[in-house]
């Protein structure tokens, strides 16, 4: 149990190829800026990225959107399951308000990330309108990332580094987008749908690999068996329930271990 403990309180950390906190490198804000750009290439999730928007892309050229409207949809709206509704409500005759009304209800997700994140970026002396563009670019994608790299960045540059994370991240997507919309006729189906089920499972995977107290291993655990459960109920937020659960349990545990130490 001890060595059990230990491998969650002090994770092994995944090596990432920044200079030191205290380099010279850092007192710039566009070589803090080029250094978030530079390390879309140290993650996984930029190639899970790339493919899925290729979906995207394909989705709505098959739903007769324009390649410039993908392309905007994916700067305004930037978070993949919430561009899939946009643009499935859309092509079915949904209103404009309907398709706002569920992209909006799709994003409440992202909330908790952009509370999360935020912080980590701000100082003392941080302005409320600096954060804002960083707030957009806050996405599942670049709230995993965020946690392994800002450590590595000094406070006072993490802002300039999350933009050039995020707008590296974005570029991808929307080179994604292009190319999936021109291969469109080439995609089947099957594999359409294939392709934009790799977000979910690398999310999955990703939140694995962060789960850094036990606290976390039991709500990913526990979300996950009682998901099934949850879905049986028809509700249409099945995964809300299981994941509402799930956290409370955790965070019960989390406080247990606190008061028995």
């Amino acid at each position: 149990m001890p060595v059990m403990r230990a491998r969650f309180r002090n994770p092994a950390k995944t090596p990432v190829a920044l200079p030191p906190l205290d380099s010279p490198q850092w007192n710039s804000r566009w070589l803090a800026f080029g250094w978030g750009l530079r390390s879309i290439t140290q993650t996984i999730l930029t190639i899970v990225l790339f493919v899925t928007y290729l979906g995207i892309g394909a989705l709505a050229h098959d739903t007769h959107f324009s390649l410039a409207w993908a392309l905007a949809s994916t700067l305004f709206v930037w978070a993949g399951p919430a561009q899939i509704i946009l643009i499935t409500t859309l092509g079915s005759g949904a209103t404009v308000i309907q398709s706002a009304i569920a992209v909006t209800v799709s994003a409440i997700r992202l909330f908790p990330m952009v509370v999360s994140v935020l912080p980590l970026m701000r100082t003392p002396t941080t302005k409320r309108r600096e954060l804002v563009f960083a707030a957009h670019l806050t996405a599942v994608t670049l709230w995993v990332e965020c946690h392994r790299f800002l450590p590595q960045v000094p406070r006072e540059r993490r802002i300039a580094f999350v933009h050039g994370l995020g707008c590296g991240l974005v570029s991808v997507c929307l080179v994604a987008n292009t190319v999936g919309y021109f291969l469109a006729a080439n995609l089947t189906q099957t594999l359409g749908a294939a392709i934009l089920l790799l977000t979910p499972l690398s999310f999955l995977f990703s939140t694995a690999r962060n789960s850094r107290e036990v606290a976390d291993v039991v709500a990913l655990v526990l979300g996950i068996l009682l998901y099934p459960l949850a879905a049986k109920m028809n509700s249409g937020v099945d995964i809300l329930v299981s994941g509402v659960v799930a956290g409370t349990i955790a965070y019960g545990v989390h406080w247990w271990r606190e008061v028995r130490a």
